[in-house]
């Protein structure tokens, strides 16, 4: 069997589990819940005669919600991927995997297809709610199988580019945020494209066709088109006729996922497993070689001290000379700095140090104390151990290479998407006396959404990361405090995200001095980020210290942070949409928020309940979405008041349990 038995495996066990059933219940009732909300929007705020309005209440829902599930699938299913593959090589089970009779093939496309087994189920089960839309009219079948069709295939070319970064990379935090990254200039340089940034066309062909074939968000919406032929012609001619729009998207993803997985099959095994493991393996392997040579130096030098002292009892550093194993600086680290080659000209220093015998050079220059004897003159002085802050947990985060030696690669791509945003204003700023909110923000809110999930792909990484290491344990046996654990997990997210946080925020600074907007907006909207910005960190932490799984812990933080950016502004777009009086968008705006609060609350505080993360988890929805409409209305005090008071209050609600119920967060007690 080509996918083998990791995907066999995970299909056994799917359906042994509870939340199988109650993600694909979670998921229908969340479609259900936007069809029905709408539909008492439009029925509220307008008379429903005829076929044709619910013709077009059916068309306007349906070009709703395809993009809808577009962008979850995509997005949590490249996530997923990199998540399951990176959580492998975080617990070293991957090399284990690797010691096995699994082919490449069948390790690179059973973690694919295993990681994304819950997504494609969901997308097979919005399949008959999405039918539920073309029997109101408005909407063929064949535009709900062209639907269905783009998001398994746009899904499966992105959990192939997760996996295949996760197997590339060493940590989950690289696999995690390089795949974000890689979604965001495949969809937003397609864009670029299809608009003519570079050109009507390229060798003759249109660049808005090439964008169509290659954009998952263009196709579609091109798949949400209602067709335009009739239905004179034949079953297999309507059937033709229906996949010709999308046709050329799905054989570009799935040459995209051929050549991504065939790529990946490939270098499996070399890049698997890295450079940097062998290293550690070599050294664990070199363990007794080296103790070797310490017995050995540790008895040439007794027995140089017997002859020089005369005597073992008359010599007051025999102790030290039997204790090799209290050295600053261990034969592993001088390995790694100076070579194999080093480790007897270090270890006989260390041995000449600790038993108390000067080197050559300190005799002649009278620094030697009286009664010491050189062992060896051509011994070289040992570098000293790199001094460790009071605060060891926000010392690793920022001075150890703890998420992989080329995380500087992401500071460089976030630096060009920076550069292109900037390169956008200036172009808005020259072309357009007084640009709208609309252009300015088109450049500069992805750049800022981008930035979020990078911070709090880093902060759930980097409490994930201790876990699967086996090093959690261990720190809350240590005499850490939890506000150095906590804040030290939290200051270090903030450290390695600092290109991601300055851009942004240099960005707003820069639209305040050309005069965009008024200084105080610019205020508001740098101050508002900020917190928004303390508020994702946060939430990774916070959720890091729940969750075992690395792959459930960085679905239910980005979800959370996914929710309530996408989810109110779908929840606005809706209302505008079906827009009438207000009293017929009262209802299912409430059911929106009161969903939207149960899913955060469960998200946050199922396993650490507390009345602050309640309150706060339904306070964030509401508060979101006036901010938004404030913002619409043109009131920024408003945005910032509330986006200030809600999100700050929420960051509280978490960081001040984290911190004074340490052991209960964490599992090592209960509250009673």
């Amino acid at each position: 069997m080509i996918i083998g038995p990791v995907f066999a495996r995970e299909a056994t066990i799917a359906p042994r589990r509870d939340k199988t059933y109650l993600g694909r219940g979670v998921y229908g009732a969340f479609l259900l819940l936007t069809i029905s909300a709408a539909w008492l929007v439009t029925s509220g705020s307008q008379q429903i005669a005829d076929v044709g309005d619910f013709a077009r209440f059916g068309a306007s829902l349906f070009t709703l919600l395809a993009p809808l599930q577009l962008v979850v699938a995509l997005f949590f299913g490249a996530l997923f991927a990199a998540a399951a593959v990176g959580q492998e090589k975080d617990r070293k089970t991957l090399l284990l995997l690797l010691l096995t009779r699994l082919s490449n093939s069948e390790l690179v496309l059973g973690k694919l297809c295993a990681a994304l087994l819950e997504i494609l189920v969901f997308i097979v089960v919005s399949a008959p709610i999405l039918v539920l839309t073309a029997l109101l009219g408005g909407v063929s079948f064949g535009q709900v199988g062209r639907v269905v069709l783009v998001t398994l295939f746009a899904t499966v070319a992105g959990g192939s580019l997760g996996s295949c970064m996760a197997l590339w990379r060493d940590k989950t935090f690289q696999a995690l945020t390089a795949t974000i990254l890689s979604l965001t200039i495949w969809l937003g340089a397609w864009e670029a494209i299809g608009y003519g940034a570079l050109g009507e066309s390229w060798f003759g062909v249109s660049t808005a066709a090439l964008a169509d074939a290659a954009s998952p968000w263009r196709a579609i919406l091109a798949a949400a088109r209602p067709d335009d032929f009739g239905f004179s012609k034949s079953v297999v001619e309507q059937l033709k006729l229906s996949l010709l729009p999308v046709a050329p998207f799905l054989g570009v993803s799935a040459l995209l996922t051929f050549l991504i997985n065939g790529f990946a099959i490939l270098m499996c095994r070399v890049w698997n497993p890295s450079r940097e493991t062998l290293k550690n393996v070599s050294m664990e392997q070199d363990t007794w070689r080296q103790e070797a040579i310490q017995a050995r130096l540790e008895r040439e030098a007794a027995e140089k001290r017997a002859r020089l002292v005369g005597a073992r009892d008359d010599n007051p550093y025999a102790e030290l000379a039997d204790n090799l194993f209290a050295v600053e600086e261990t034969l592993e680290d001088v390995q790694a700095r100076e070579g194999a080659t080093g480790v007897s000209v270090a270890a006989r220093e260390v041995l000449a140090k600790k038993s108390g015998l000067a080197t050559q050079e300190s005799i002649e220059t009278g620094q030697a104390p009286e009664g010491k004897y050189a062992v060896d003159p051509s011994v070289s002085s040992i570098g000293k151990a790199r001094p460790v802050w009071n605060n060891p947990i926000l010392w690793r985060e920022i001075r150890t290479r703890a998420y992989g030696r080329k995380t500087f690669v992401i500071g460089i791509v976030y630096f060009l998407l920076f550069l292109l945003s900037v390169f956008s204003l200036h172009t808005t700023f020259a072309t357009v006396a007084t640009p709208t909110f609309a252009q300015l923000a088109l450049p500069t809110l992805p750049l800022i959404l981008l930035s979020m999930f990078l911070l709090n792909a880093q902060a759930i990484a980097s409490m994930t990361s201790e876990r699967d290491l086996g090093a959690f344990v261990l720190l809350l046996a240590s005499d850490l405090s939890p506000k150095e654990f906590v804040f030290g997990k939290l200051l270090g997210a903030f450290y390695n995200m600092k290109e991601a946080i300055f851009f942004p925020l240099a960005l707003c600074l820069y639209l305040g001095w050309k005069d965009a907007m008024e200084p105080s907006t610019a205020f508001y909207l740098f101050v508002g980020i900020v917190v928004l910005y303390l508020f994702v960190a946060m939430i990774g932490v916070h959720i890091g210290l729940q969750y075992e799984n690395t792959r459930s812990a960085a679905a239910t933080s980005l979800g959370v942070v996914f929710f309530l950016f996408i989810g109110v502004a779908v929840c606005i777009w809706t209302m505008l949409a079906f827009s009438g009086s207000f009293e017929a968008q009262l209802q299912p705006f409430l059911a929106f928020m009161l969903g939207g609060g149960i899913g955060l609350y469960v998200a946050l505080g199922a396993r650490n309940p507390s009345r602050a993360i309640a309150l706060a988890s339904f306070a964030l929805p509401p508060a979101t979405f006036y901010a938004a409409t404030s913002f619409m209305l043109g009131k920024p005090l408003l945005v910032f008041v509330s986006i200030v008071a809600a999100y700050f209050f929420a960051s509280l609600a978490m960081l001040i349990p984290a911190i004074d119920e340490f052991d209960v967060a964490t599992g090592r007690a209960t509250a009673e």
